[in-house]
């Protein structure tokens, strides 16, 4: 939120400069994120000079150039060679002397130098308006009032205004501080002590209605959507450009002014906060304004031009036969006001936020006004507000306010009553305040005190406070203003003792990522909202076990991620997009899932919720930057299985209890399952083609998801310690000829059944196909570790074990010795 330092003082009196007042605001809640100056005229014309044309002469050879000289206050005169048609003497100029800086509308800065043109030496230029930023007319240079002084700086003579712009981090709950005189509010509250510090509201005593030649009927059909609806009507206008200081004021926030009737209702917004809306009342159909929906999917066509399909839950402002207006959110193309507008119907309105929200988040809009009414504005202030816009809109089109102000509220808003305690202000704060105190901090804030009592008091919240609706509110209240920094560091910390789940998850976490991060891992952190689109278009995923969002911010956050796949590849093709030519990334994420059965009552549908985390591994591209003393290679799927077998190891899991099984899926192209207990511990593998299509993703991915909860549940069962062996251990190879399609898992699974009792490791060293070996067969080169814990074995225990496991492959395997 932008705020205007000149605008902020005429709604409350400061001897602060911008920049003492920027860390105020921070300290009651209204951070600063940024302070900029700002010039009404770029460059503010610094270093130019209001001079008097001496003379004026005809440079040889040229049809367009004039010598001048130019009187500019200094001990001489300047030569200046001027390209003007309609330069001539005793004119009073704008000039930019050698050293000065123009910014003209158009182009870069341009820093006056001496120059010779024709032979003739020119110390500087006598300027025209769109040379240093005052107009757009080029015709010719801009000739004074011959009262102006010569010598004195343009900047004076053109009274320049100069501010400084305060952009607001503002909370989502502090729409009451959206607008200057939100602010002021808050600043006063501060001052408390200051007399002079009060927040000023301007004065709209002077209106009344001068005929009634232009009454409109309004009808709410939907007061739940639309509390509150109040208009009047104004005639005999001249829509056209707004004066100088309406302008500055719109410029200075960022905004661009449109026409004096659209900049008052933008005015008007920024300096209350509440939204308003002027239609062309020649436009509304009828005579009759019907606040209302439209029937679903009917065209409206919106202020951009584009043609929307409203929902049959949208809010219009209709006339008797068509919509007008996306209530709150955006004006449409064929009501506004024009050029040619003589008269119309102004719009102050409460609309529901939740309605306005809906709408806005259907349609993907976002304006100034959607932004408050769906914070929460201002019920009580829609009167008001249309008195203030209806007296400025005379003031700057001129015209007649030709109705009585229609205001439509049914069920009025009452302020919110909160019963306050000042043992729990005490306990919150974390210090005694005096109830004078509170009393006072709560009166600066407008909240009234109804009953007070020696334990507290009964407080009024006026109703633009939208966010103040529980004593812990209004504590916070009191704190704020109070000033954070006003309470004291305790010399004690009370502390209880809690208990440390084990294994600590956090520990172990830790843990895993820094050994993640050692071996030049990344670690990423995504959004757990994600778009069911991707599980309702994946065969692996059950659609109806994705959580939903009831009111989703978009089409492409209105879910829950079931598992971390597609944060990792949004992850991959935004920085390959970026040209890295090394992702390795990981990520420690919660994952969700439902019940697609909806149970009655509250506690039987929450258990159908189920959250679990998960850790994911991703590899993409290189394996690691290139050197002198190696090229870059590619990354493969041993590096993302070593990686992951790593995470296994440093929590204490032993690899031979996992029932290891092949992948091939919607998902994978190739990989690996490991199961323990019956569940899925990791998949591992080789990313699909047309998956990673789908993300534009042409490079291949290698990934990996462990269900991060089972790996610390069964933790307790896998760390487990054991004295070292006493006896060495015996190694024994084999080279083993095999069908073509066995796994070495299950190599690893007969060998383990075998010889249970000496059998401790087996290991592949060396896999082959080729010449020597029969088509369909493949040799495994494995090695088998053999130790007995109470002695030492001899050549008999030996070969009876070999012999038992050869004879195991055989039988299951059909392995042969090479």
């Amino acid at each position: 939120m932008t705020i205007s330092y000149n605008w902020l003082k005429n709604h409350i009196e400061l001897d602060l400069s911008a920049e003492e007042l920027a860390p105020v605001l921070t300290s009651i809640g209204l951070e600063v994120e940024s302070l900029e100056k700002y010039e009404s005229v770029p460059g503010g014309l610094q270093g130019l000079l209001i001079g008097q044309v001496l003379t004026c002469a005809p440079v040889p050879d040229s049809e367009r150039l004039t010598a001048t000289t130019v009187d500019v206050g200094g001990e001489r005169p300047l030569s200046i060679v001027c390209g003007a048609p309609n330069v001539a003497p005793g004119q009073k100029v704008v000039v930019a002397p050698v050293g000065a800086t123009i910014h003209p509308l158009e182009g870069e800065p341009l820093k006056m130098k001496k120059a010779k043109i024709r032979g003739l030496e020119s110390e500087g230029m006598i300027c025209a308006e769109d040379e240093v930023g005052l107009g757009t007319d080029h015709e010719g240079i801009m000739v004074l009032d011959p009262a102006a002084p010569v010598g004195s700086p343009a900047a004076r003579y053109f009274e320049l205004e100069e501010d400084w712009v305060f952009e607001i981090g503002l909370t989502p709950n502090r729409v009451d501080a959206a607008s200057h005189l939100g602010v002021a509010r808050d600043l006063a509250a501060y001052f408390r002590e200051n007399p002079q510090a009060r927040a000023k509201r301007p004065s709209v005593e002077a209106f009344a209605a001068d005929d009634h030649a232009l009454p409109i009927e309004v009808v709410v059909e939907n007061p739940q959507a639309c509390p509150r609806y109040s208009g009047v009507s104004l005639t005999g206008l001249h829509v056209g450009p707004s004066p100088e200081w309406l302008q500055t004021r719109l410029k200075a926030i960022g905004l661009k002014p449109i026409n004096n009737v659209v900049d008052v209702t933008n005015f008007v917004l920024h300096e209350l906060g509440h939204p308003l809306h002027a239609f062309d009342a020649d436009k509304i159909g009828g005579r009759r304004v019907v606040v209302r929906g439209l029937a679903q999917d009917t065209e409206f066509t919106t202020l951009d031009g584009q043609v929307r399909k409203m929902h049959a839950q949208d809010l219009m402002i209709c006339d008797d036969s068509q919509g007008m207006c996306v209530a709150g959110v955006f004006g449409g193309l064929d009501s506004g006001v024009s050029a040619q507008t003589t008269s119309v119907f102004l719009e102050s309105a409460y609309f529901n936020p939740v309605w306005v929200r809906k709408t806005a988040k259907r349609h993907g809009l976002s304006t100034d006004s959607s932004f408050r009414f769906e914070r929460g504005a201002d019920p009580s202030i829609t009167v008001y507000a249309l008195k203030r816009a209806a007296l400025l809109i005379k003031e700057v089109a001129g015209g007649r306010i030709s109705s009585d102000i229609v205001d439509v509220y049914p069920q009025p808003i009452a302020n919110c009553q909160i019963r306050a305690n000042y043992r729990n202000i005490d306990r919150l704060i974390g210090k005694s305040l005096p109830p004078e105190t509170i009393h006072g901090i709560l009166a600066a804030l407008e909240i009234e005190l109804l009953e007070k009592d020696e334990q507290g008091f009964l407080a009024s919240v006026p109703t633009y406070r939208v966010d103040v609706r529980a004593e812990a509110d209004l504590i916070e209240e009191i704190l704020r203003i109070y000033g954070y920094n006003n309470v004291e560091i305790p010399e004690a910390v009370n502390s209880t003792l809690s208990y440390a789940p084990k294994p600590d998850p956090q520990k172990w976490k830790n843990r895993v990522a820094d050994m993640l991060a050692a071996q030049g891992f990344n670690e990423a952190m995504n959004n757990s909202l994600t778009k069911a689109s991707y599980y309702e278009q994946h065969p692996d995923f059950d659609a109806q076990k994705t959580v939903r969002i009831v009111n989703p911010l978009s089409s492409d956050l209105d879910a829950m991620r079931q598992g971390l796949l597609f944060s990792a590849l949004e992850n991959v093709a935004h920085n390959l997009n970026r040209k890295a030519p090394e992702i390795k990334l990981f990520e420690f994420g919660n994952c969700y899932l439902t019940q697609p059965s909806s149970p009655d009552g509250i506690a039987a549908r929450l258990a159908g919720f189920h959250e679990r985390v998960h850790l994911s591994i991703t590899l993409c591209g290189q394996d690691g930057p290139a050197s002198w003393r190696q090229k870059a290679q590619p990354a493969s799927y041993y590096d993302l299985k070593g990686a992951a077998l790593r995470v296994l190891v440093a929590m204490g899991y032993r690899l031979e209890d996992f029932q290891i099984g092949e992948v091939s899926d919607n998902t994978f192209s190739y990989g690996l399952e490991y199961r323990l207990n019956g569940k899925t511990f990791l998949r591992l593998g080789a990313l699909r083609k047309s998956l990673l299509k789908s993300f534009d993703i042409e490079e291949e991915v290698f990934f990996a998801e462990f269900v991060w909860d089972y790996l610390l549940l069964n933790l307790a069962n896998a760390v487990k310690f054991a004295e070292m062996p006493k006896y060495p251990e015996v190694k024994r190879d084999l080279a083993l000829l095999l069908e073509e399609g066995t796994p070495y898992q299950k190599v690893l699974e007969v060998a383990t059944k075998a010889e249970k009792q000496l059998l401790r490791r087996v290991e592949l060293f060396d896999v082959y196909k080729g010449k020597g070996i029969p088509e369909g067969k493949k040799s495994y080169a494995v090695s088998f570790y053999l130790r007995d814990d109470e002695k030492t074995l001899n050549d008999k225990q030996i070969e009876k074990a070999m012999g038992k496991i050869f004879g195991s492959l055989k039988h299951h395997l059909a392995a042969e010795l090479r």
